[in-house]
């Protein structure tokens, strides 16, 4: 077993707890607060989080770990870290709050700015996840057999399903999409249930224009969807600094089959460039 087998079994272990936590608070008459309008918060979120920040320090200790719910003085420095670990303790909070199932636990593990390994736990369905750069995804099952994930093979856009968020829909995203014509177009909730579509072929693209959460919303999805053939970037095409100066995903995400990615990509910029175009006629 490789090192990053190691620590990926780990994270899936840190993330069980966790996920329990969720859902004893799920099951629940929970109080929702909120941080900011439109930016619910629980106890299960601030559970989650103070679990999973206390076993990565008892199991990595010294690596910095940019949590959601973590006071930011608490990883002040974590830019001048080699590795550094990116967890939303539970992405999809407005989805726990309306009880629809999707959300997630994710904990993801970037080296030298890019994502490298990351474990997502969905507490509503026991459905865990992991994989990496040097790990091929995988299911975890009840009897803690591994299942590899593997990417659609569709390499035409018509038979694409497109997956985007259900809590910020994006209109200029659905009209791409009907422009592109691709089969379906879906909404879901977290970033990582909707990574897992990718990664699991149950859909062939997720994108989001625009603000994209932040970089604890991206690590772990990235990760396993590149572990399983897929392929990740913002929605201009760069690849996901996560040593960035910002931790906003402030250019949107595409997580794709990999076949489909460029003619995403070029799709979005053919909008962006229309609509620019339109806003200001020579």
């Amino acid at each position: 077993m490789s090192d990053d087998d190691r620590t990926l079994d780990e994270l899936l272990r840190i993330a069980d707890r966790a996920s329990a936590a969720i859902a004893r608070v799920y099951a629940t008459d929970f109080t929702v607060e909120y941080k900011a309008a439109h930016d619910p918060v629980t106890i299960a979120d601030r559970e989650a989080n103070g679990i999973i920040c206390e076993e990565l320090a008892k199991s990595f200790p010294g690596v910095p770990v940019v949590a959601e719910e973590s006071d930011p003085s608490t990883y002040a420095a974590w830019r001048d870290s080699d590795a550094v670990f990116f967890v939303d303790p539970l992405d999809g909070t407005r989805d726990f709050v309306k009880k629809n199932g999707e959300f997630a636990v994710m904990i993801g593990l970037a080296e030298h700015g890019r994502a490298k390994l990351g474990a997502i736990h969905a507490p509503a369905t026991g459905r865990r996840f992991g994989g990496g750069v040097n790990v091929p995804a995988f299911e975890l099952t009840r009897a803690g057999a591994k299942t590899p994930l593997r990417v659609s093979p569709t390499a035409e856009l018509r038979e694409a399903r497109l997956v985007l968020s259900r809590s910020r829909p994006s209109e200029e995203l659905v009209r791409i999409a009907s422009d592109l014509g691709v089969k379906s177009v879906a909404p879901l909730g977290s970033a990582g249930i909707k990574a897992i579509a990718v990664a699991t072929a149950a859909a062939e693209i997720y994108a989001h224009l625009g603000q994209a959460g932040y970089r604890w919303d991206a690590c772990a999805p990235e990760a396993i969807v590149i572990g399983a053939g897929g392929r990740t970037s913002d929605a201009r095409g760069d690849a996901i600094d996560y040593r960035a100066e910002s931790l906003e995903n402030k250019s949107g995400i595409v997580m794709s089959n990999g076949l489909l990615h460029d003619e995403m990509i070029k799709a979005i910029d053919d909008a962006i460039q229309a609509y620019v175009e339109k806003a200001n006629p020579s």
